[in-house]
């Protein structure tokens, strides 16, 4: 209940705020002002379309399948939010503590397409319909690259849980950190703390890991170039054509939604979690000075700033590439997952096994 009390405002927010930064920035990217009008440089533009779907009548299809089309955006909206269960906001404060976190955010996920699909079949409409298939095909080819690169991160870590993972990635682990994970080389890191310790340096490999769980993250959230499910110039809105009032701002939430939770889940992962950047350079201890001691409120504030400020800037590459790049179609979405990530993550998983025996 205290995590259900703190994650839904916190997830507001950032919609809230989310969908105005992606309107500046996508103004920024095209020379244009972007909201101006209400507020101070616009910033209460989002309120006023909150407030406008809020008084937006709930229309529903004659002969739609009411039940099923009631229900859609809930069951698209709630995997979402639970996955935030089990992910540490900062050092000591999580959700909850479950051994599987990891295998729970990946089993959780997977049922936002159910949701989908929900949607566009329940709709009675053409485009509705081929923007849930797409949206399936497209969902569960990419969990399987975003899986192995998961699945690369877990056998460097030992662990499921996501406090653990955590933890081995900082001044704070109770393990010994060598650089590149190799003791041959004798250069051990640490007490040097920062970026030294994140898993991508722990594992080189786990660099390549991580360029392939943030684009099959993309896809997983059907941001642009892989928004054919929602492609507007060819099926107008695809799922969600039908919905509209607070069922659309539900469909709108789960999508900013599952930015910043892949955001998160990989800067957990991958980037150090809520561990600093900075290192230990001789006296000048500036991993120390920005970690705060352990079961204070400064290592509380530093670790929200860490993960956050690593999980909005994945945020804002997001919006960069979704304003830059060209929709891929079917068969070049198709084709990368199938012939390039996924044997690239096989493989990335044997070198892993490898580089492990090897580290022992």
């Amino acid at each position: 209940m205290l995590a259900l009390l703190f994650y839904l405002p916190f997830l507001l927010t950032f919609a809230l705020l989310g969908v105005y930064a992606e309107r500046k920035i996508s103004a920024w990217i095209q020379d244009r002002m972007g909201p101006v009008n209400l507020g101070p440089y616009g910033l209460l533009q989002t309120l006023a379309d909150i407030v406008k779907l809020l008084l937006k009548e709930d229309i529903i299809p004659k002969a739609a399948d009411k039940p099923i089309f009631k229900v859609a955006p809930i069951l698209i909206f709630m995997p979402v939010f639970a996955g935030f269960a089990v992910l540490p906001f900062t050092n000591g404060l999580y959700g909850s503590g479950t051994d599987v976190g990891v295998f729970y955010i990946l089993a959780i996920l997977s049922l936002e397409v159910l949701g989908i699909l929900a949607a566009g079949w329940s709709s009675n409409n053409k485009y509705s319909l081929y923007g849930a298939m797409r949206s399936a095909a497209q969902m569960v080819s990419y969990e399987v690259p975003l899986g192995l690169s998961v699945l690369c991160a877990v056998m460097t870590a030992q662990s499921l849980n996501t406090e653990i993972i955590s933890l081995q990635q900082g001044i704070f682990t109770v393990d010994q950190n060598y650089l590149f994970g190799l003791k041959g080389l004798g250069i051990e890191v640490t007490q040097l703390g920062g970026f030294l310790n994140w898993n991508i340096f722990r594992n080189p490999f786990l660099l390549i890991a991580f360029l392939i769980f943030f684009i099959s993250s993309l896809a997983e959230a059907n941001r642009a170039p892989f928004d054919i499910p929602e492609a507007e110039s060819e099926i107008i809105a695809g799922y969600h054509i039908e919905y509209s009032g607070m069922r659309f701002a539900f469909m709108m939430l789960s999508e900013y939604g599952v930015m910043l939770l892949g955001s998160v889940f990989a800067a957990v992962l991958f980037l150090g979690s809520w561990n600093t950047p900075f290192i230990n350079i001789g006296p000048v201890r500036l991993a120390d000075w920005t970690s705060g001691t352990v079961g204070e409120f400064s290592a509380y504030a530093w670790g929200v700033v860490w993960l956050m400020s690593k999980a909005l800037t994945l945020v804002f590459i997001q919006m960069w590439i979704r304003w830059t790049y060209p929709r891929l179609r079917v068969d070049q979405l198709m084709t990368l997952c199938w012939k390039y990530l996924t044997p690239a993550g096989l493989v990335l998983v044997f070198i892993t096994g490898i580089w492990r025996l090897l580290m022992i």
